[in-house]
């Protein structure tokens, strides 16, 4: 395994983001008259970045771009007010890495968060530094599922995208994976569960993170 490399999505797979995300929107839409959303109901609003986040929650009739990129900005805002409230790792998951790291296995993430969000977000939670390589959404770039952005990630960590794991929760981190020609790593514990992951193409599901290790 230690030719191997393994890329992971941030939000539902290393870190269980969602009640700080869905804190951050539901303040927006209170502020503005518009219903709330129940948390769980923000499991299928995320994936996509923050400006399908954002369409996703908004009221139907709402689909100015301008209007929308407002939201936007205004749920950035809020977020980053909020983003370590409740936010934390998954029960396993700093032990599954420094396992990954002691057997030599090179580590990225892959993130549909903005980057400069992802890359603090990271340093906070991550503080030991086990990551080659921390990308997240850059400014008017492609975003997942498009396979070009965990191609470049691979490449920056010295991989061939057959040497790739790519661990993720939802359809869009699987299509993602096969896209690229990396193997697809379903995380069952995130956001989406495995019937999405494996209709999506996960090659292997993963149900807990302590079953990282194991599989490597």
């Amino acid at each position: 395994m230690g030719n191997k490399g393994i890329i992971f999505d941030l939000d539902g797979t290393l870190l269980n983001t969602l009640q700080d995300l869905a804190a951050s929107v539901n303040s927006v839409l209170d502020e503005r008259g518009w219903p709330e959303h129940p948390v769980d109901a923000y499991r299928s609003f995320v994936g996509d970045g923050l400006t399908m986040l954002v369409r996703r929650a908004v009221p139907e009739h709402i689909r100015d771009q301008r209007l929308i990129n407002e939201y936007v900005q205004a749920v950035r805002r809020e977020y980053s007010r909020r983003w370590a409230d409740k936010t934390a790792p998954y029960p396993g998951i700093p032990q599954a890495l420094e396992e990954l790291k002691q057997k030599g296995i090179v580590m990225g993430i892959l993130s549909n968060k903005p980057h400069e969000a992802t890359l603090e977000v990271v340093r906070h939670f991550f503080p030991g530094g086990c990551f080659e390589v921390v990308q997240g959404a850059m400014p008017n770039g492609l975003v997942k599922p498009n396979p070009k952005p965990a191609l470049e990630v691979a490449a920056r960590m010295g991989k061939n995208p057959g040497q790739v794991y790519f661990l993720g929760d939802s359809n869009v981190d699987m299509l993602t994976a096969s896209s690229a020609g990396m193997i697809a790593l379903g995380a069952a514990w995130g956001f989406r569960g495995r019937e999405e992951l494996l209709q999506a193409g996960a090659r292997y599901i993963l149900e807990k993170p302590l079953d990282i290790q194991r599989y490597f």
